[in-house]
């Protein structure tokens, strides 16, 4: 039943959607010319309406391309909504650019980003309100997926929780098989051992099986496979091994044979990895020139402040774990525990004129020469001292995966608040979703929040 209530709601979603934007064009020219004063009508309504019938079909397309119209189990909102913008903004993109080069007929410009702002506006709020609905509706025990799982060790347990705290996701344990009977999350059913999974899928039929094996438990995976397909029941399978790899693992094929990659690398890719590059040149270039004139006042401020050198070198470990010097202004008087001393707020060897630079962050002006170098890119994981990284790397658990990538002047981490003397764990797994997730927009996103939070470059309290 649930299969069946999903394609409905699917197909309504997607007619809803193209109704709504059929709607915007004619809503758009009406505000673009009877709302916004001083418009001269050069192409008539008529021409606008054949217009918008073509390009509703290539919005529907491009936003099942951006999977849009996958499950909202599958997708949160937060990633969802920037998805569905981008999406109408590679639409507009590649419409403006026809209409540029097809001189014959001239239509508004105005017109059309009136309608893509009323129409992603109005694509997002449908869907704060369905998720609003769906939200409440599963919480009361209606529009659920039925699932039995397989399997009583952590990994079942951690998805019984996950699934309980989440109630909006929609999901229903019927019970579970196992070898054992075990004290689980919200207390399931337990209907026995793995040789009665063929029989149970006759008698209860779920909406899906999770298989959450432990190690010692593999060797009936052949068998549940087996007889999850006769039954014709999807199957999801947690691996042993889930605590160790990332949300969204990469396959790879070697002649046939599939293997999986645990830490899928964006940037591993090397168009990922120019584009990224490019925008560091670009980038820092621009800065350095607009910054200027302050680095220069800086560098007075700093050889007047006190006796020493205007810049201040660090070894930090970079990318592939290279050690390099990473420039600041000096905020310091010379002391011998550069290597390894951990600074405070109210620390007694910085100067006067070196805690202004901290607080406005002006400290951190000459790393745009490591990025124009190479040493560190605008955005990514901050990099830390040998002595540091000699320590973390024992202590927190996938420490090291941050320095796949090279190291930022601004990161994930820092714009969500970890910054100076906060947890080094919450930060790697920051670090870690920024690398797993990069891109382009990504990187534009946290520099706009560096600016905007008033956080911009102040990332790191060590001297």
């Amino acid at each position: 039943m649930i299969k069946e209530n999903q394609r409905l709601f699917n197909q309504l979603h997607v007619l809803s959607d193209g109704i709504l934007l059929l709607l915007s064009l004619p809503v758009a020219f009406w505000i673009r010319f009877y709302v916004i004063q001083g418009g001269v009508i050069t192409i008539t309504l008529d021409w606008y309406l054949r217009l918008d019938c073509l390009l509703t079909v290539a919005q529907l397309f491009t936003y099942a391309w951006f999977g849009l119209y996958q499950s909202f189990r599958k997708i949160r909102l937060r990633k969802e909504l920037p998805r569905l913008w981008l999406a109408g903004a590679l639409d507009m993109a590649v419409l403006l650019s026809v209409l540029f080069i097809w001189h014959g007929v001239h239509f508004s410009r105005m017109t059309f980003g009136i309608y893509f702002v009323l129409s992603s506006g109005l694509l997002s709020c449908k869907r704060i309100f369905l998720r609003t609905a769906l939200r409440y509706f599963r919480q009361h025990g209606y529009n659920l997926k039925h699932v039995l799982v397989l399997g009583s060790g952590q990994s079942a347990r951690d998805y019984l929780n996950t699934i309980r705290a989440e109630r909006e996701l929609g999901y229903h344990a019927l019970g579970y098989l196992s070898a054992r009977t075990a004290q689980l999350p919200g207390d399931p059913h337990y209907y026995g051992g793995f040789e009665k999974l063929d029989a149970l899928l006759e008698k209860i039929v779920p909406d899906e099986v999770v298989a959450a094996l432990e190690l010692e438990e593999e060797r009936w995976m052949p068998q549940i496979i087996n007889g999850c397909e006769k039954a014709g029941v999807k199957l999801s399978i947690i691996p042993t091994y889930a605590r160790y790899i990332s949300s969204t693992p990469q396959f790879d094929e070697l002649g046939g044979i599939p293997m999986l990659n645990i830490r899928r690398v964006p940037l591993d890719n090397w168009v990922n990895a120019f584009c990224k590059r490019l925008m560091d040149i670009v980038g820092s270039l621009l800065l350095l020139a607009v910054t200027s004139p302050i680095m220069l006042a800086c560098a007075v401020g700093v050889k007047l402040s006190s006796p020493g050198p205007v810049i201040f070198k660090q070894k930090r470990v970079g990318r592939n774990k290279t050690v390099f010097y990473m420039y600041k202004f000096r905020s310091m008087r010379v002391n011998g525990r550069q290597d390894t001393g951990w600074s405070c707020e109210q620390d007694a060897r910085k100067t006067r004129f070196g805690a202004f630079l901290r607080k406005c962050s002006m400290d951190e002006f000459p790393q745009f020469f490591n990025v124009l170098k190479g040493d560190m890119s605008l955005v990514g994981p901050r990099p830390e001292v040998p002595y540091y990284v000699g320590q973390f790397k024992e202590e927190i658990p996938l420490y090291m995966v941050k320095h796949q990538v090279r190291p930022g002047i601004t990161g994930w981490a820092q714009v969500n608040g970890l910054r100076g003397d906060t947890s080094i764990q919450e930060r790697v797994e920051h670090d870690i979703y920024y690398i797993e997730h990069w891109s382009l927009l990504f990187d534009i996103k946290i520099l706009l929040l560096t600016v905007f939070k008033g956080k911009f470059l102040n990332s790191e309290k060590l001297i």
